[in-house]
């Protein structure tokens, strides 16, 4: 069994942890937006025609979107809250930005990779659709903005 068929295996039903300054925020089924763009400043040399030099530049970090199925605990709204609206005038209109941490869970429980995420704040949530009709589980999702992320040693 070659190693990406091993990780593959053992990655099968997965869950993500979400942490937020080391408190279990919760577990998701489901997270996007672990991305970085760089951008390529091109500097052009007098005298050199064969190339164009490149060199890297700012980079960017998607919002990074959490989903799950809905449950009792009010963590993600309460952290929202706590960020935007009432809670932020309260807090005299600072943000207080988060460290976090997202970590790959494997169905056996083994923890196979993590991401610290800095910066991080709740920028938008998204509660479960209903429909009489509809057999899909109930879902809610949390969109973090944030200033980057780096692997996490386990």
């Amino acid at each position: 069994m070659s190693n990406d068929e091993f990780y593959a295996e053992r990655t099968h039903a997965a869950t993500f942890l979400f942490e937020v300054d080391d408190i279990e925020i919760g577990r998701f089924m489901e997270v996007s937006g672990l991305q970085v763009d760089v951008e390529v400043e091109e500097v052009q040399e007098g005298g050199e025609n064969n190339y164009v030099h490149k060199l890297p530049g700012r980079m960017s970090w998607p919002n990074i979107v959490l989903k799950r199925g809905v449950t009792q605990n009010d963590s993600l709204l309460t952290w929202l809250n706590k960020s935007s609206g009432e809670g932020f005038s309260a807090g005299g209109n600072k943000l207080t930005r988060k460290s976090g941490a997202i970590t790959l869970i494997t169905a056996d429980g083994t923890r196979l990779r993590a991401w610290n995420i800095d910066g991080a704040f709740p920028v938008k949530w998204t509660g479960p659709s209903f429909a009489v009709s509809s057999t899909d589980a109930a879902v809610e999702e949390l969109e973090i903005a944030h200033h980057g992320f780096r692997a996490r040693d386990l």
